[in-house]
């Protein structure tokens, strides 16, 4: 019997367990804060095929990696996405992977929400900033309201757990707040708010402008509710409140306002192969070349040790000095939620 290999510990002594992978930079929205309106997507040639993804993903399950999530841009978009899902499937019935979990913008989730759940999907994020149509329409500029309604209702209907996630935008949303909490709640959905983060030129957009920092906007929302602390951890960034009155859970992802850091232990594959070990930093490896050059896993497990190695402490992110210092270059969709 072949020994369990040594788990991925980077050099801060953090396990890594979890993966996000983009496996693809295209989307059908267009949202303000994440991509300009005439984005250039990259060559098709240029992407991992479903295959190559398949051996990335299970090389990093053989190295520990216990969460799975899916991203994309929209994967849902990804033509033959299903048999990728269905690939991974194998890796929940042995046990070797926990949970495979999948961000999406719900525009395509009444037609795969029951194909996921068959495939092993328990939960999904849906990214959702407003209930209001024709805002919903102005922030994602090619996206229709009532289309991620029906799917995320698919989606329940199919047995998955829901969580929307809210980007928290000065201006836009703030408004909504306490609309978005009852929503969620009456629909039994977790709701985390995520502040807005400076990646890619975005156009016209003023990121300072965006910015709501979490810490207000908790001071709202315990002006009209008794908020209770959990300890809880879904394995990402969010640090997690009870509005007691509904027993709903409130996530905070807090970039900006209050640096998660010190507990990461996940890394991000985008769709070319490179390996992002912090969301806020510019550092990548590039995994396709070795993925390959060879069918050999050990020469790929070789080159994920390494790049893991140079997984930094944390992100530059600060808008404290009125300048969107730390900003990265790549857009969101390229590094995949």
């Amino acid at each position: 019997m072949q020994d369990a290999p040594a788990p991925l510990i980077d050099p801060f002594a953090r396990a890594i367990r979890y993966l996000r992978v983009s496996v693809t930079d295209r989307c059908d929205f267009r949202c303000v804060y994440c991509m300009s309106e005439n984005m250039t997507f990259l060559p098709k040639k240029e992407l991992l095929t479903l295959e190559e993804l398949d051996r990335l993903c299970t090389s990093f399950i053989r190295l520990g990696v216990e969460k799975l999530r899916i991203t994309g841009g929209e994967p849902l978009v990804r033509r033959d996405i299903m048999t990728f899902f269905q690939g991974m499937k194998r890796h929940l019935d042995s046990g070797a992977l926990k949970e495979l979990t999948v961000t999406t913008n719900g525009s395509q989730l009444e037609k795969f929400a029951g194909p996921l759940f068959d495939a092993g999907v328990r939960r999904i994020n849906v990214s959702l900033d407003t209930l209001d149509a024709d805002k919903f329409a102005a922030i994602t500029r090619w996206g229709r309201l009532s289309q991620v309604l029906r799917g995320i209702a698919a989606a329940r209907e199919a047995g998955l757990r829901v969580k929307i996630n809210t980007v928290a935008l000065k201006g836009f949303n703030e408004d909504e707040l306490f609309r978005l909490a009852e929503w969620c709640a009456e629909n039994e959905m977790d709701l985390t708010f995520i502040e807005v983060m400076p990646m890619g030129d975005i156009g016209n957009e003023d990121r300072l402008g965006q910015f709501w920092s979490l810490k207000d906007l908790r001071a709202e929302l315990e002006g009209r509710y008794a908020l209770t602390d959990l300890a809880e951890r879904s394995g990402g960034p969010a640090r997690y409140v009870r509005i007691e009155a509904t027993g709903q859970k409130i996530g905070f992802i807090t970039p900006l306002s209050h640096n998660f850091c010190e507990s990461c232990n996940r890394v991000r594959i985008t769709c070319t192969g490179e390996i992002y070990t912090c969301l806020g930093q510019e550092g990548h490896s590039d995994l396709r070349a070795p993925l390959r050059a060879s069918e050999d896993p050990a020469v790929l497990e070789d080159a994920i040790r390494k790049a893991i190695g140079l997984k930094p402490k944390g992100h530059d992110f600060d808008y404290s000095r009125q300048t969107v210092d730390g900003r990265v270059s790549r857009h969101m969709s390229h590094t995949g939620g």
